[in-house]
């Protein structure tokens, strides 16, 4: 299997740090194929503008979207976005890890994002129309990908339970598991969450990296999250809503769960 990890943090003595070179090992010991794109050690530019399109006049007003097909169709991206859409399309399956910091991914992968998901290649792909509303969450030019979120914070499990203090894990991460990987057409497997960080000794690690090789181990078969495919005929279109006849005395990000 071909595997991109998207790798986020700042300090490679961390236990980001550690957790990172585990993977790669245990991953290419099993005999798969690794790239990583390592952010910070990349240098990695986060803000979208003007300079990600090489044939741009630089009086020209900046137009994110339209930059951005253009760019992508005339092949003038700059080098950086063509290369990690390069990896996105060797990859069987990419994981993407990074700190939970301030209940989202760090503002650089969250550049990466931005950068890398141009027009025509991760958004703005297939029929517009009455009856199906683009190739998007569940289709796309991701589609018969896996992908995976390996998330470390240092509250506790019970802190981001159903009625813990911080919300649910799964609604926080919604918005990347949803909007971010299944809406190019990711298969979403169900995060490896690492909690209480700050209290790690040697005895945590080696059972985190036992339970972590088994999630790995197991990349292939996982069932994914069980997310509804938006032209699959559980919603109306144009309006992009739930029938009125599934699941209606539930809203929220639930809903969208098969």
């Amino acid at each position: 299997m071909n595997i991109l990890l998207v790798y986020a943090h700042p300090e490679a003595k961390s236990l980001n740090g550690s957790l990172k070179n585990f993977t790669v090992n245990h991953l290419q010991e099993a005999g798969h194929q690794v790239q990583v794109s390592d952010l910070y050690a990349m240098k990695w530019k986060a803000s979208l503008d003007g300079d990600d399109r090489t044939d741009r006049q630089a009086d020209a007003r900046f137009y994110p979207t339209h930059d951005s097909r253009l760019a992508f169709e005339n092949g003038t991206q700059s080098e950086d976005i063509a290369r990690e859409q390069e990896k996105l399309r060797w990859a069987d399956t990419v994981i993407l890890q990074f700190p939970l910091w301030w209940f989202s991914m760090p503002a650089i992968l969250k550049g990466w994002v931005e950068r890398v998901y141009a027009y025509g290649f991760a958004y703005g792909v297939g029929e517009h129309s009455d009856t199906h509303w683009g190739d998007r969450y569940g289709e796309g030019s991701m589609a018969g990908k896996r992908a995976m979120l390996m998330v470390t914070t240092g509250g506790w499990e019970s802190h981001y339970s159903p009625r813990g203090i911080s919300g649910p894990i799964n609604d926080i991460l919604f918005p990347i598991h949803h909007g971010i990987l299944y809406y190019p057409g990711f298969d979403v497997l169900p995060p490896f969450v690492m909690y209480r960080t700050d209290r790690m000794d040697e005895t945590r690690f080696s059972n985190l990296c036992t339970e972590l090789g088994q999630r790995l181990d197991n990349l292939a078969h996982t069932t994914p999250i069980a997310f509804r495919q938006q032209n699959a005929g559980d919603y109306d279109i144009p309006q992009l809503t739930l029938r009125a006849d599934i699941t209606p005395d539930i809203y929220g990000f639930a809903a969208h769960l098969k």
